[in-house]
């Protein structure tokens, strides 16, 4: 784990903004920065910007390269289930891949009746709902509780600063927004990629809590796995062997996600509606401990941050040069 004084060393060169202008199509993400080449390749630069309630909050020290090397291992591990977009990682921070058409539904699987925002199942169920994205759920579930069987909660994909709404499977095929065959593979995929998930988290004594998978369709129509996959942007993590003992005392789980900054947004106004305060320091070098512990718990491996003496953007500028 690196040292707290090297990640607040960091605060003043955070990669808030991968605005390149010698690369092409240059289109702005909640996370990414994107860069459409005329050869049907996509360079996708992961900032260091925190997304939640659908707004950028913050920009953490070394999350993107934590976003990018979490995602490269999950790949890596995955294929042999769905076949990705990714081509090559010239840079840290940086994942050259394949150009899709994204499905036009972001897929979410969950195991706890956990989340904080409109979109999860634990909102709805505390707020009467017993029928949540078209699943029966019983009464006397409490929050952090797993589910009776995983379950996939799709909804919209959201753009310009919309919400994102809840989809049932019926919705999904009866206005067209995938053919039932198309839907019945990306859930069946989905579903597969949060078995080998889960698995895989176990090993290392962690739970996967829930996480969102997107789509996208390759020239000859195939279906391949995109975005990112299983990374603490995507995806809520608890520990595993503190989770029981928490539960039974109705205590939140211990977790590594971006919940910490999201419950301190939380705390402190309604962030759907009101301006965000200032952030503190200290609670921005908490956050990047916990992706850097993220990644390291993980996969198991140390996290060497790419050439911390170098501001992101030169760095990443001279390793895209060749895209120029």
């Amino acid at each position: 784990m690196l040292d707290p004084t090297l990640i607040a060393a960091q605060l003043d060169r955070v990669l808030a903004d991968a605005t390149i202008p010698e690369l092409p199509r240059h289109y702005r993400g909640k996370v990414r920065d994107n860069y459409d080449l005329p050869d049907g390749r996509r360079i996708l630069v992961a900032t260091d910007r925190l997304s939640a309630f659908d707004r950028d909050i913050a920009a953490i020290p070394f999350k993107g390269q934590v976003l990018t090397q979490t995602a490269r291992f999950w790949f890596d591990r995955t294929r042999d289930i769905c076949a990705n977009h990714v081509l090559d990682y010239p840079d840290a921070n940086v994942l050259v891949c394949r150009r899709l058409d994204i499905l036009p539904v972001e897929i979410v699987v969950r195991d706890y009746l956990a989340g904080t925002t409109a979109t999860s199942v634990w909102s709805m169920y505390k707020a009467g709902r017993r029928t949540v994205y078209g699943v029966e759920l019983p009464d006397g579930l409490r929050e952090n509780q797993k589910l009776p069987q995983t379950i996939v909660t799709p909804t919209t994909k959201a753009m310009d600063g919309a919400h994102d709404e809840p989809l049932t499977a019926a919705e999904i095929t009866g206005r067209g927004l995938l053919s039932a065959r198309d839907w019945q593979a990306v859930t069946e995929t989905a579903l597969a990629l949060f078995a080998r998930g889960r698995e895989l988290a176990a090993r290392r004594g962690l739970i996967l809590v829930d996480t969102k998978y997107e789509f996208g369709r390759d020239r000859d129509g195939s279906i391949l796995l995109a975005d990112e996959v299983h990374t603490p942007d995507s995806s809520r993590y608890w520990f595993a062997d503190t989770y029981p003992r928490r539960f039974a005392l109705g205590e939140p789980p211990d977790s590594f996600d971006k919940d910490v900054l999201r419950r301190w947004v939380a705390a402190r106004c309604d962030p759907y509606r009101d301006p965000i305060p200032p952030i503190p320091a200290a609670v921005v070098v908490e956050t990047a401990q916990a992706y850097i512990g993220a990644f390291e718990r993980i996969t198991g491996e140390d996290f060497v941050p790419a050439s911390p003496e170098m501001p992101p953007l030169d760095r990443i500028r001279a390793n895209l040069r060749q895209y120029f």
